[in-house]
């Protein structure tokens, strides 16, 4: 059922004040694909709206916006210790996380607390922790727009890279992510080597103890959306060249950075910030986290426009000072009012 002049400054969360002209949740692949072809019908706009948690919203978006709703899923025991697992693209991702521990069924664990829902996970290779999705992901089902077909992509066709995927390029605005297939472990194989992980933690921790120390730790160093408003990292952690990590560190030898498999490096985009001097910088109302310069927040009564202004500070100032172009994370939605 389609309803009209939707509010949806609680359907993202930095909470940024958004009305969508037309709105459909959709609990079946079937009320989607009817969604779109009323849309096609009437030569509708579309977006897509998932959990709201990687996304900056404008005030207003004309069209048709879609959520995804539907939420099930099951496990499929593929033998020698691995677990297929089936699951809807509304889904809440970390719940989703907690079920597969409480199973004690291994592979997802170091991604818990990420905000979101399962659809939106192949879009940017979520990862935390020595994580990333492409590493437990198996195949992603979606919906084209224009002819509705249906589609499976295997992991490898989904060219997953650090924060990417072919979902924000080749495939962007033109599918719809239903449903993922991941492959999950019985077998115990904590990874415990990134951050302060293995000192919370005893020798032979189960899974839950694994998604709760993860959890433990995300808490400490984010602010929880439903009391300030952001849409977590903003920022993506910067890679480049191995001769200009080296010429940075020559400056700057504290500089986190990550050595890549393909020769080049990737630097702390939070440590380039805090170098600024924004961190805990308040601007109207909006501002950079006080624990955590990757996050922009929003206190309220703010505007889409006025955190896009203050992110567009933080690029020229790191490049000023370090010769290091960041990029947003968040998607960006919607137009002006």
């Amino acid at each position: 059922m389609i309803q009209r002049d939707v509010d949806l400054t609680g359907a993202n969360t930095l909470g940024m004040p958004s009305r969508a002209e037309r709105f459909v949740a959709a609990d079946s692949i079937a009320a989607l694909r009817d969604a779109l072809r009323q849309a096609a019908e009437q030569g509708w706009p579309l977006s897509m709206l998932g959990g709201g948690s990687n996304l900056v919203l404008r005030p207003y978006l004309p069209g048709l916006t879609l959520q995804p709703t539907f939420a099930d899923w099951r496990l499929e025991d593929v033998g020698q210790g691995k677990v297929r697992v089936h699951v809807g693209a509304g889904m809440n991702w970390h719940g989703l996380v907690e079920e597969l521990a409480a199973f004690e069924l291994w592979g997802t664990e170091n991604l818990a607390l990420i905000p979101g829902n399962v659809g939106a996970a192949p879009i940017q290779n979520i990862g935390a922790y020595g994580v990333e999705l492409a590493d437990v992901l198996e195949q992603v089902h979606l919906l084209h727009l224009d002819d509705w077909r249906e589609e499976i992509l295997g992991r490898d066709d989904c060219a997953f890279g650090y924060r990417d995927s072919i979902f924000k390029h080749a495939l962007d605005g033109r599918v719809v992510i239903t449903q993922l297939v991941l492959r999950v472990s019985k077998r115990a194989r904590p990874r415990l080597d990134y951050g302060d992980l293995a000192t919370r933690l005893c020798n032979t921790p189960t899974a839950s103890e694994v998604v709760a120390a993860v959890s433990a730790v995300r808490r400490e160093k984010l602010p929880d959306p439903t009391r300030l408003g952001n849409a977590g990292s903003f920022f993506k952690n910067p890679v480049t060249s191995a001769e200009q990590a080296q010429a940075l560190l020559a400056s700057h030898p504290d500089l986190p950075h990550f050595p890549l498999a393909d020769g080049r490096v990737k630097l702390a985009a939070g440590w380039l910030i805090d170098q600024c001097g924004l961190k805990g910088l308040r601007d109207g109302h909006v501002g950079i986290h006080e624990r955590q310069a990757l996050v922009l927040v929003h206190y309220g009564g703010g505007s889409a426009e006025e955190l896009l202004a203050l992110a567009q500070r933080v690029v020229d100032e790191v490049e000023r000072r370090f010769g290091v172009v960041l990029e947003r994370e968040p998607r960006l939605m919607g137009q002006p009012a």
